[in-house]
């Protein structure tokens, strides 16, 4: 049975839907001001692993991630560029899109912006003030008050004390309390804006999600997911507001992945360790990113380095050799092994892939035995191994395309294979000098030659950094 380590509650608890067999799932998307940075990426993948189980197990999973295409943020990078916010955000939305393609992110059931939800953020505002857990400021302003909802604090262990003793008032703002969080924001002399019953401005960024989980999902479903980062403000004002105003439970699980570091720091443009993700897929293949990314387990922070892409390129590089010369289209698949168990069983332990993954390995090896004896036995568990990887995102590619590499096109493929065929009869003359001047040729081509039960296979052996 699934268990799901909850911010919430800070312990595991069993799963259960709302409703059986369904799953629904708010994750709070992308502000699109810029590229998307590795911890972006974390997040995406951590997610996606997480839609890709459910439904492996069954589940009908609505998921639903939304983008953030008005803020602060936006409007300060379109007016520094001189373009309207709107052709920003879609350029960075598209861009997005190609990041996520490229890293094998599946598109989300539903993906609302923030733009074309003005009526629901608006109608949600409204029912805050009228039941007066929200009020508006002379200014024009609309403020959350939090002394009116008495649970504030919960999701981040946070008491209204401490908050206090931390929060501070702006210059112009008209909060009643400095805890209080910004709903709507005038902006009379703005070009960019909406009209309101509070008159012309924008909405606060909480409110958005809030509006958005509830017209997509309901004002009450199963997951709400995020970088760890989130949970406070974003996600305790979310909560908040939203109870406020629906009286419903709002989201039963809460769940957070790590932060990503670089080299052992906090990722940072003033440090100049700060990598967009086309930056990292220009000089690593993009499965081996997404190894990478789901080799630590998603609450647990990640460290990126060049050495850890090595180690992740050549632990990929391993299961797909396992791959290598099997009939994986004609293989029958191989239901309830214990492999398969294992692996389950670890995913069920809130989605433990490193674990996931040393199964992936275990597997990797039998198959490798069982090359040497009874090849369709052995394309039946490479047929296994692909479907466990793809839960995770992994070895969805050919697998002699993948070992050949992306340049495999400029490879004299028609000449290392009559060098490999060459090699053949001498090893089957037992011309064993012969064999062994054809394979070191081979290798000072970069080519590797792996011997096995059903013949010679080769592969690129791609260089490390």
């Amino acid at each position: 049975m699934l268990s799901i380590y909850n911010t919430l509650t800070r312990r595991k608890e069993k799963f259960q839907p709302i409703e059986a067999g369904k799953v629904r799932i708010y994750v709070c998307g992308i502000t699109t001001y810029d590229y998307c940075h590795l911890g972006h990426a974390r997040c995406l993948v951590a997610f996606d692993v997480v839609v890709r189980h459910l439904r492996a197990r069954g589940y009908e999973v609505t998921y639903v991630r939304n983008i953030t295409d008005i803020d602060d943020k936006i409007l300060a990078r379109a007016a520094e560029n001189g373009e309207l916010f709107s052709d920003l955000t879609e350029r960075f939305i598209a861009a997005m899109r190609e990041d996520e393609r490229a890293l094998g992110i599946l598109p989300p059931d539903a993906e609302p912006r923030a733009t074309a939800h003005m009526d629901e953020i608006i109608a949600m505002i409204e029912t805050l003030v009228h039941r007066e857990f929200a009020y508006r400021t002379d200014t024009g302003d609309v403020y959350f008050s939090v002394l009116r909802f008495p649970a504030y604090g919960r999701l981040s262990n946070k008491n209204l004390d401490e908050l206090l003793s931390g929060a501070r008032v702006e210059p112009g703002e008209l909060k009643r309390d400095p805890r209080d969080f910004a709903l709507w924001k005038s902006s009379p002399d703005e070009d960019v804006g909406w009209d309101s019953p509070w008159g012309y401005g924008r909405p606060g960024w909480h409110i958005e999600c809030s509006a958005m989980s509830r017209k997509t999902l309901g004002g009450h479903f199963d997951i709400h997911g995020g970088g760890a980062d989130l949970v406070f403000p974003h996600h305790e004002n979310e909560i908040a507001q939203s109870v406020a105003a629906t009286d419903q439970p709002f989201a039963n699980v809460w769940m957070h992945n790590g932060p990503l570091r670089i080299d052992n720091e906090k990722m940072s443009k003033s440090l100049g360790n700060f990598f967009t993700v086309r930056e990292i897929l220009s000089r690593h293949e993009a499965e081996v990113v997404r190894l990478f990314l789901v080799s630590s387990h998603y609450r647990s922070p990640l460290n990126w380095s060049e050495q850890a892409m090595d180690r992740s390129a050549s632990a990929l590089r391993r299961l797909y050799t396992a791959l290598q010369g099997l009939d994986l289209p004609a293989a029958r698949m191989r239901v309830n092994s214990a492999h398969e168990r294992v692996f389950n069983a670890a995913m069920n332990d809130d989605f433990n892939t490193p674990v996931a993954i040393r199964t992936l390995f275990d597997l990797a090896r039998e198959i490798n035995r069982t090359k040497e004896e009874n090849l369709p036995a052995a394309a039946e568990l490479g047929r296994l191994l692909v479907r466990l990887g793809d839960v995770l995102g992994i070895l969805q590619a050919e697998p002699e395309a993948w070992l050949r590499g992306a340049d495999s096109e400029q490879l004299d493929t028609a000449r290392i294979e009559s060098l490999v065929a060459a090699r053949n009869r001498a090893r089957a003359e037992r011309n064993w000098p012969e064999a062994d001047r054809i394979r070191d040729q081979l290798s000072a081509m970069n080519i590797v030659v792996e011997d096995g039960a059903g013949g010679s296979i080769w592969r690129v052996e791609k260089a490390t950094s």
